[in-house]
């Protein structure tokens, strides 16, 4: 039996970054992965090495920018371990049925002069708009770089940019209560008091759309951040794919003596006399922690499904209870699809530059049509007659994913896990059979070649993942790759439930990260680093407290006074 400081189940990204920030601390750690490939959402594979050898994929992240609002890369430094960031620009183009297309760049400049071509109106309220999010982002930034329950440590965080940007957003009674009502309200509401053009409305609705709910959803307002981000602090991509961040980050761990053992799918967490002291592995083998079981797999899997009822229950009577009924998945997830190229799609129709594929394409006709394509899931349906997606070609950006002259395509597609009326069919009575997520593949390759004639015959090969087989990769609870939904009810000190918000669980030496946890799913680090910061904290509690006070009270200062 062998023992360590730390065991850390999952070596996806958020597992990783929690670990470089322990063995840094001097603690050893060990990182159990239930894959043969370490980084949960965060790889890059060569997923077709017969039928398209060379070819190189992004099997799920692929568009960062939440990193680029934490520190993270910085204080692992991280480019000594091999990472280097690719940032997009153009960063989003959306051909519209009617000819139009929206057209965004990295300079906000840029962007309002491609909207006045269609709108000067809207080209001056999408600066106003951009300004507003940005604003907002930078007062709310230090929120998610903390643990969501430590006063100090989010204090901490503020200097006098962020301290401005808040009070120009809540400064006043009225403002307040505005900002009260957009964080209440859905992003087709927020989108139609700023705009009028439909074919500015529809991408930025399908960006706001990627937190998992349909425009028309309440309380996801927040999601218009999602496009504002883009301009700053900008989109990137590691070199070589998402899988360079995960690399980066295995290369600091091995350097720091930390251990990644692959193909080990926990089974079980030990506790011992209320305490968390290891952890089983499905063959039997188990691995002692000294000070912690730190988990990268969403709660509800941990607590339901790898520990023992009596032990649960012995720590909190209620908890497994409000894990079955109170988080809420909401059915939707994705639809995978990966093509070898043998050239770039040519948007013919709409002023096809090789350039604008640099960012990500969205399909999304009209605000209606990304509805469906989100609503529909929720209610077992796929939206497949008239599908929506999001697609890049990320080799337009890094050409080295590709051989030479050849490209990839990456397609993400909201479905549903669970089909209605299919129940007890297909991968894991979910009704996705190989033959059903062909079909559908079919009719997305089918509307993106309607904007792109020439596609259909450039696919060398292609892989399609369904969003049963990519929550069975993934482990992923109902497909769920953000762990559970990133509604507004279910976030911060909410998420994924108020007792389990600080990253402790109420099984002492249990602690939780990944995506399930504050501030939610996306390629930040931020839940790893926050783990990192409250189990460093456990460690040495007085001298913590009273050096981040300390450190808060000198850094509101600080911002207050302007001195340094």
């Amino acid at each position: 039996m062998q023992a360590y400081d730390v065991v850390i189940i999952g070596a996806g990204h958020n597992g990783l970054v929690c670990a470089s920030y322990l063995l840094k601390a001097g603690y050893s750690v060990l990182l159990l992965e239930k894959r043969s490939v370490p980084g949960g959402a965060a790889t890059t594979e060569e997923i077709m090495p017969e039928e398209a050898p060379g070819f190189k994929f992004n099997l799920c992240a692929i568009d960062h920018e939440f990193i680029h609002l934490g520190p993270v890369i910085e204080e692992l430094e991280l480019g000594k371990y091999g990472l280097e960031y690719l940032f997009c620009d153009p960063v989003v183009f959306c051909p519209h049925p009617d000819g139009k297309y929206f057209l965004a760049h990295r300079s906000v400049e840029q962007t309002c002069a491609e909207i006045a071509r269609y709108s000067d109106r809207d080209a001056q309220k999408y600066a106003e708009f951009t300004a507003f999010w940005q604003q907002l982002t930078n007062a709310i930034t230090p929120i998610f770089n903390a643990p969501p329950k430590s006063i100090p440590d989010i204090a901490g965080n503020y200097n006098i940019k962020s301290l401005q940007d808040l009070f120009s957003v809540v400064g006043g009674i009225d403002q307040s209560l505005d900002m009260l009502h957009m964080m209440l309200t859905s992003p087709e509401d927020h989108l139609n008091e700023w705009f009028d053009s439909e074919f500015l409305k529809a991408p930025l609705a399908r960006l706001a759309s990627e937190l998992g709910a349909p425009p028309s959803q309440k309380t996801i307002a927040i999601g218009g951040m999602m496009m504002s981000m883009r301009h700053n602090p900008g989109m990137a991509r590691p070199k070589g794919g998402t899988g360079a961040l995960t690399q980066a980050l295995l290369n600091l761990v091995k350097h720091e003596g930390g251990e990644v053992l692959t193909d080990q799918h926990v089974s079980q967490v030990l506790i011992d006399d209320g305490r968390a002291v290891g952890v089983r592995v499905a063959n039997g083998m188990e691995y002692r922690a000294k000070h912690a079981v730190i988990s990268n797999i969403d709660a509800k899997r941990l607590f339901l499904q790898c520990m023992d009822s009596a032990d649960v229950d012995s720590a909190d009577p209620k908890l497994r209870e409000r894990l079955e009924r109170r988080i809420v998945n909401n059915n939707e997830t994705i639809l995978k699809i990966d093509c070898a190229l043998s050239e770039a799609p040519r948007f013919e129709h709409h002023n096809h530059q090789d350039s604008n594929l640099i960012g990500s394409v969205l399909i999304a006709d009209s605000v209606r049509h990304v509805e469906l394509a989100h609503s529909q899931p929720t209610a077992g349906d796929i939206p497949d007659s008239d599908p929506s997606m999001y697609a890049v070609v990320p080799t337009m950006l890094d050409p080295s994913m590709a051989p030479d002259g050849k490209h990839t395509l990456w397609i993400e597609f909201f479905a549903p896990y669970q089909i209605a009326g299919a129940e007890g069919t297909g991968l894991n009575g979910t009704g996705w059979t190989d033959d059903l997520k062909n079909k559908v593949a079919d009719r997305v390759i089918d509307k993106l070649a309607d904007y792109a004639p020439n596609l259909k015959n450039s696919i060398i090969a292609r892989r399609v993942e369904s969003p049963a087989e990519l929550g069975e990769r993934l482990g992923a609870y109902k497909g769920n790759y953000y762990h559970i939904d990133m509604t507004l009810d279910q976030m911060i000190f909410l998420r994924p439930l108020p007792e389990l918000a600080n990253y402790k669980t109420p099984i002492q030496g249990l602690y939780l990260t990944g995506a399930g946890t504050h501030p939610g799913g996306s390629i930040s680090g931020m839940p790893g680093r926050n783990c990192a910061r409250v189990f460093l904290s456990s460690q040495r509690p007085i001298a913590q407290a009273v050096n981040k006070v300390k450190d808060s009270f000198a850094a509101v200062t600080r911002s207050v006074l302007g001195t340094t």
